[in-house]
This record gives structure tokens, sequence and C-alpha cells, in this order.
């Protein structure tokens, strides 16, 4: 039995905009949500709940999400977190994986296990995802006992709580899971729905795409799991708002998916960080953010965020012209990355907030997500020591050991094997 106030079901608030927005002609304005990662450290996690607050002051969000690290790693911590939101007013929308929840526990006890305790807790809103692998690991596996996918963790959730105590959101993927993206070695033989949702190596120039198949796959998927009980869909970031749209036409008119689609939205803090996601979820960068975000002078912290505060206005403005009450009322999902000034640059610009008190990012530099040493071959990354030597890891071992070529810099060349934790990932 729950101890706590329970937070509405978020497709429940969604429907009550839709409604609204019918009877009056109009879309009663916008609204927003947001995304937090669990922080690395105790000091983190203090500054960002008081984050949450300011901008829970500011903002006045729709709903929270609070993510799970890969494998579960920050199982503990994320459920903390997402209790944290909901007593300082959030709608809490907790991620919950298929992986590593609880050790050597079954795995779906485990998950049992914690859904009550999100439940008692008056959290009312999951979002149900596969998951990435664990540190050191380049392929998911299903743990014995456990899920294949978050289509089995929505079966389970609607099987094991009945009355549909919880709401459930599930991942989409305009540009089509990472995993389904494929390197294209002769551009000239895409399809044009291919081409529009291709995206093109920074480094190298190689070019990826979902192919039409695979595409297709990915939505039968897709419906699969609205179909065994999830009320709506966030998607994965996007960097073209055409390729948003057509993903959502895409939904309804050729595979039934009729339910809200909220399109998620990375903001931009640092050209690093920036390239970094984006070359790992080989996400389409169009041309003029491409060329835009180069002339910007990438040590000018304060020019980045000025910049993505403007790109950010410009794709929500091209949103909000496709976005209505049959797509996902007016709802624009951003990915925080922990932080608030562009945010609240980007909903200022949109008229979605007046009178913000000041943003506060002087502890930026403790918003690492747990975890954040995890590295794939290729990454660069440096000595956690006083010398921070930076390389580049050239061998990866399932415990998390890297081996790691010292730049010239720092070592010419030499090679040095280090444990996880002991390095750290360089955005």
């Amino acid at each position: 039995m729950s101890s706590s106030i329970a937070d509405p079901k978020i497709i429940d608030l969604l429907n009550d905009r839709k409604k609204a927005a019918n009877g009056s002609g109009g879309n009663g304005g916008a609204v927003a949500s947001l995304e937090y990662f669990p922080p690395r450290t105790d000091e983190g996690v203090k500054n960002l709940y008081a984050r949450m607050t300011r901008m829970k002051n500011n903002v006045s969000p729709l709903f929270t999400d609070v993510t799970w690290g890969a494998g579960g790693s920050t199982a503990d911590l994320s459920m903390q977190i997402a209790l944290e939101a909901h007593k300082r007013g959030h709608v809490a929308n907790l991620h919950m994986t298929c992986t590593n929840l609880a050790g050597d526990t079954d795995p779906k006890v485990a998950v049992k296990d914690a859904l009550q305790q999100a439940l008692d807790g008056g959290i009312r809103n999951i979002v149900a995802l596969r998951g990435d692998p664990p540190a050191g690991e380049e392929e998911w596996k299903v743990a014995e006992g456990g899920f294949s996918c978050a289509l089995d963790l929505v079966k389970f959730i609607r099987a094991e709580f009945s009355d549909n105590v919880f709401g459930i959101s599930v991942a989409g993927y305009p540009e089509g899971h990472p995993n389904a993206i494929t390197e294209i070695t002769d551009p000239s033989t895409m399809t044009p729905s291919e081409a529009a949702r291709s995206s093109k190596s920074h480094e190298t120039g190689q070019v990826y795409t979902c192919k039409d198949e695979d595409y297709e796959k990915e939505m039968i998927y897709l419906k699969e799991k609205i179909d065994a009980g999830a009320d709506f869909i966030i998607t994965q970031m996007f960097f073209d708002a055409q390729v948003f749209i057509q993903f959502v036409k895409d939904c309804r008119e050729k595979y039934d998916i009729q339910c809200p689609v909220i399109p998620g939205l990375m903001c931009l803090n640092n050209y690093g960080g920036f390239r970094k996601m984006t070359k790992f979820c080989k996400t389409r960068v169009p041309a003029d953010l491409d060329e835009g975000i180069e002339a910007v002078d990438k040590d000018d912290k304060d020019a980045m965020k000025v910049y993505g505060t403007e790109f950010g206005r410009k794709m929500c403005n091209d949103l909000m012209e496709f976005l209505n009450e049959d797509v996902a009322p007016y709802a624009l999902h951003f990915y925080t990355l922990n932080l608030e000034k562009v945010v609240y640059g980007i909903l200022t610009e949109l008229k979605m907030m007046t009178n913000v008190e000041d943003a506060n990012e002087a502890d930026a530099n403790l918003m690492t997500a747990v975890g954040s040493a995890w590295a794939r071959v290729g990454d660069t990354v440096q000595t956690k020591d006083d010398k921070k030597q930076k390389g580049v890891v050239t061998d990866l071992h399932k415990d998390g050991t890297a081996v790691i070529k010292l730049s010239s810099e720092d070592g010419s060349g030499e090679e040095i094997t280090l444990k996880k934790g002991e390095y750290e990932k360089v955005f």
C-alpha cells in the first residue's frame, strides 16, 4: 500500500491537454518535460536536487525522467533520485531496464521489487527500456532468467500490476536504433527515405543509415510495444526536425501507431559532448548545424551555450508547426544533461518562461554520470591521477580494465593498462 500521494499518470495528463485543446480550438500553451541522470558523487547528487527544485519552479515540467545507468549500474541511485523528484513536486518518470538490476537476484523478482518500491513511493510512471550493455562489454546480453527486450518488460509490468496502475512510456527511434544503423559503401544506392535519415561521420565522411527493411522491423517492434500496453513514445535525440516529422507520419499512416509521440531534444552545451554523442549514436547532423557549430569557438563555453540555445529555438519552432493534439499536445522533452542554462534559454525564446531566476551552473563539473568511466575502444580517456595523462583506448576487458595508448604529449605513444575507475572519458 502506498504511503505517499501518488503521481498522476502522464498519459492522463496528455489526454487532458488534448481535451482542452479540442475544446478551445487551440493548443492551450506548449509544455516541457525534463530528463536527469544520476551524478557520480554525493555532492553532485545534492546539487542536482537543488537544480531540480529550481527547474520545477521555473519550467513547471509536465513530467521528469530519471535515467537508469548502462547495465542497471545506477539502479539504487536512480530510484533514490526519482523518489526525491516526486517529493519535490515533479511527476517522476523512472527509467527501468532489463539488465543487472540486483546482482545475483532473480531478474524478474528484482524488477518486481523495484516496481513495488516505486509504487509505494508514489511513482506511477515507468520508461520501459532494454538498456545498454554494462561497462566493459560491447554487446548487450540477456541475463539468465531475465527479459530479452523492452517488449518483455512492458508485458511483465502489465501482467504483474493490475488496473493499469503504472503509466508506461517506451523509446522510439526516428533514425532507427543505433544497432540497426549500418555503414553504406555507396550512398548513391540509398532510397530517398534512407537518405533523409542518413548520417555522415564528421571524422571520416563515412555514411550510415537505417535501411528501409531494418526501419520497417523497428517500426513493427514499436507497434508491438504499444499494443502490449505502453501508453506513449519518447524519441531518441535527433537534430533534424524533418526526420521526426516523417517518423510520426510513418507511425500514423503506415503502422497504425496512434499514441502520443513526444520529441526528445538533446541540449547542446559543449562541442566535445555533441560530437561524442552523435558519433556514438550515428545521429544525423544537418549541414546547417554541422557548419554552425564548427563556426563557434569550441573553447568558449558561453558561446557554445548561446549557439545551443539558438539552434534549439529554431528546431523547436519547426516542431511546433507540426505538433498538435494528435501528436503529443505540444510537449517538448529536454535531455538536460543535468544543466539548465540552455533549457532556460530555449524556453525563454519560445515564450514558455518568464521572470526566470538566473541559472546556476557553477557545479557543472560535478554533473558527470555514474559509470562515465565506461569507455569503448577508440575513445579518448584520461587518467584520474594528478598527471591527467590523455590517450586512446586500444583494448578493453570485460572487467573494465583498459589498455590505453598515451598521446605523444603525455607519453610518446606509450601503452599503459589501467583498472576500471582509474580513468575517465574525455568529452
